[in-house]
């Protein structure tokens, strides 16, 4: 079944999913659940959120920075680190999120396009263009996606 990002409503919705979410940095398996959550928002490809229970022990460690996200409030950042690689910032969280969004609290996102691989279901996903949302492209998600070149008045 494919999805178009331009059937996803906006404010954006928060469902689970029972897809094996999986990502791999330095040559190793450092998350992986089928407990996870998805966020669809008009124009964007899912964004992905696992359980902090998802990563391997000593995976993740807490870096600076926040961001805003209108829809689900101040967002912490964490590096994701191994003995052969460090992804900085690559994943974040809403300790406190904002109404409607409760259920991914301390629940992290990763950006594809900074660790060697992210999966759902076993395929490899796309990350979504331009190195700013961090939605999760895979062959049953239809674009355009937000984030390519033209697209930031969308």
């Amino acid at each position: 079944m494919t999805e178009s990002v331009w059937d996803y409503p906006r404010p954006p919705r928060l469902e689970r999913t029972a897809a094996l979410l999986e990502v791999e940095l330095g040559g190793v398996v450092v998350a992986s659940t089928t407990e996870g959550w998805r966020v669809l928002e008009t124009s964007h490809p899912p964004t992905y959120y696992l359980p902090a229970t998802a990563f391997a022990p000593a995976v993740l460690r807490p870096a600076g920075g926040s961001s805003f996200c209108e829809w689900k409030g101040v967002a912490s950042y964490f590096d994701l680190v191994t003995e052969s690689r460090v992804a900085r910032a690559a994943a974040w969280t809403y300790v406190d999120p904002a109404p409607g969004f409760e259920p991914i609290a301390g629940a992290l996102a990763v950006m594809a396009g900074q660790v060697d691989a992210c999966r759902v279901d076993g395929e490899t996903v796309t990350p979504q263009p331009g190195g700013f949302y961090g939605g999760w492209i895979t062959s049953s998600v239809t674009g355009p996606f937000k984030g390519v070149p033209g697209s930031i008045g969308w």
